[in-house]
């Protein structure tokens, strides 16, 4: 039992890194239709921004969070204007394959600005265990697990509870009756971009903190939040966070009680139950299936 929540823990730590990247793919597939392949190269690259701020700044953890964060908001608002919106109305593949661009660029600027030299990243958790009887848990997992949830908490209750997150459904639900009412919908979608670049970037400096920090460290990542998003319904939000809590806790147990899978077949073992899954509900777990009469 003790061993048992002891992955537990750590798979849900793990499923937190992966819920705000697969929430942020889902704000951005409702949002223009497509599924953003550089949505983890954001996180990554303003990961770097944060190290800078950081180690060469001098600013210390928090404060550099949230500069990270505001400019994170930024690049989302400003690659939509200048990287997707020109493309709307065209086909979704065109998008895709811009996306897949901006995935090479950022990966390459990465690594032409701060070098793909291995980084360390520092944690604002205290690196120490906590005991409860024979239960032993790591800190820091309990600080991402929180980080995790408050930035869930946080994205359900603007979209629930305030006008602007009105504004933003309505947008990305009828964007031609959304102008029709007076909403900027290409503000509001702009909105949305940002907002998904901030929960990269959350995922992004929670990931590094386990991971080294290189160019290359969200890819995989990036392939989680894919894997959680489509499992729990890739218009559903709720679905992403689900979703992505119940791949990193299944994860952790079967690295930890089944033997041949380890960790160098997670994520094949991930993928197969994830097309199984599909095969059975195309939608996702919590998904809507849409019919249309033709």
């Amino acid at each position: 039992m003790t061993n048992l929540v002891q992955h537990v823990v750590a798979g849900l730590a793990d499923g937190g890194i992966y819920s705000m990247l697969a929430l942020a793919l889902v704000l951005v597939h409702r949002a223009t239709g497509v599924l953003n392949f550089a949505q983890g190269e954001m996180g990554m690259f303003t990961t770097y921004i944060a190290w800078s701020l950081i180690y060469s700044a001098g600013i210390t953890y928090w404060p550099a969070f949230a500069i990270t964060l505001a400019l994170a908001f930024g690049g989302g608002f400003v690659v939509y204007r200048i990287a997707i919106r020109p493309f709307a109305g065209r086909s979704p593949v065109t998008v895709v394959i811009v996306t897949v661009a901006l995935l090479v660029i950022l990966n390459g600027a990465a690594g032409w600005i701060w070098s793909p030299q291995e980084k360390f990243f520092p944690s604002p958790f205290p690196l120490r265990v906590l005991h409860a009887g024979r239960i032993a848990v790591n800190v820091q997992d309990l600080g991402v697990i929180g980080v995790s949830l408050a930035s869930a908490a946080v994205v359900f209750a603007l979209f629930r509870y305030t006008r602007l997150g009105l504004q933003l459904r309505a947008s990305a639900l009828g964007p031609a009756t959304s102008r029709l009412l007076g909403i900027r919908v290409t503000l509001m979608l702009s909105i949305g971009w940002g907002l998904a670049a901030m929960l990269s970037a959350v995922a992004g400096m929670m990931a590094a903190q386990t991971l080294v920090l290189s160019p290359n460290y969200m890819l995989v990542v990036l392939t989680y939040a894919f894997a959680a998003a489509l499992l729990g319904g890739i218009d559903s939000p709720v679905g992403a966070v689900v979703g992505a809590y119940v791949l990193g806790v299944g994860l952790s147990l079967l690295g930890e009680y089944v033997g041949w899978v380890g960790s160098s077949l997670q994520l094949p073992v991930a993928l197969a139950v994830l097309v199984g899954v599909l095969v059975i509900r195309p939608a996702g777990l919590f998904g809507r299936v849409v019919v249309r009469r033709v």
